[in-house]
């Protein structure tokens, strides 16, 4: 069973088939059907069933799939180590990153390491919070930016900053830069969140109403930071902002706070690798960037 067998295994997983899997690693699709049926007879056990007309796993290939993803990573680590000796200082780093914290720091970051490592190939992906933990956990990533902790353990997570949460309203909202006693005061307002979507670990609706014991509020959701704070200017609702998504528009005054007595919520900001992984001298490079950027404004 080897990283290549494997890595066809994942693909035809992940494009939902051998077609799109076979445009995917540029093969005929005969050559990953006999690459699987090779993988199906060493371990003697199907690993797809066809189920109205979709490739799915079968149990066992429910089972491989962490297993292969672990191998595949590892020989992608090998692979980078040995070109690191000749190359030291060049070749791709991938950071994956949260949406909404691809903001002004970010940009900060990436203008720094371009300047001093001109030869490495920096690439950037966004994502959910759990989409950058897989990314980096297969390989496809290797560093990550997200909120709060992973607590996998094949994933090593250091804090960055904690960032207070606050309210934000229209500069003409009748709360604007007042104080309230208590969330719960502001229960008729209508609210601006991302839709809930699992994994998502940005400021949706389930932390508004749920972890903060609002109940049924109205809200809308809206799946772009920068629209929730246009909607916010526009007075058309409030929402609950980390300090760093809100500090452009406040420091311009187009958006105002409101002060919540019982509001004591923060969001982790933390970096993600694979525990064990291997970090060129570039990737190191990038992390101690991003660390003194981010720590440098600790909330």
């Amino acid at each position: 069973m080897d990283s290549d067998a494997l890595l066809t295994f994942l693909t035809v997983h992940r494009r939902g088939g051998i077609s799109s899997a076979a445009k995917a690693l540029h093969r005929s699709q005969p050559a990953i059907s006999r690459r699987i049926a090779l993988l199906e007879q060493e371990l003697g056990v199907p690993l797809f069933e066809r189920i109205a007309s979709r490739t799915m796993l079968s149990d066992a290939g429910r089972v491989l799939v962490p297993y292969a993803e672990r191998a595949v990573a590892a020989a992608q680590d090998a692979e980078n180590a040995v070109r690191a000796l000749a190359q030291p200082n060049s070749g791709p780093v991938v950071l994956a990153v949260v949406g909404t914290l691809a903001g002004g720091r970010l940009s900060a970051v990436l203008k720094r390491f371009a300047a001093a490592h001109p030869q490495v190939e920096l690439s950037l992906r966004t994502a959910t919070s759990a989409e950058v933990s897989d990314m980096v956990r297969r390989g496809e990533a290797t560093i990550g930016l997200r909120y709060d902790r992973d607590r996998s353990r094949d994933l090593d997570c250091e804090l960055l900053v904690t960032e207070r949460l606050q309210v934000v309203c229209a500069l003409d909202h009748p709360r604007a830069g007042r104080r309230v006693a208590k969330l719960a005061d502001l229960s008729g307002e209508r609210w601006i969140a991302f839709p809930i979507v699992p994994g998502r670990r940005e400021i949706t609706a389930a932390h508004v109403f749920a972890l903060f014991g609002l109940g049924e509020i109205e809200w809308t959701p809206v799946d772009s930071l920068t629209a929730q704070k246009r909607l916010v200017e526009a007075g058309l609702g409030v929402a609950l902002l980390s300090e760093s998504n809100a500090a452009e528009e406040l420091r311009h005054k187009t958006i105002a706070t409101i002060g919540v007595g019982d509001l004591k919520a923060n969001h982790d900001v933390v970096t993600v690798t694979r525990r064990g992984g291997f970090l060129s001298a570039a990737a190191r490079r990038l992390m101690e960037i991003v660390g003194k950027e981010y720590r440098g404004t600790r909330s």
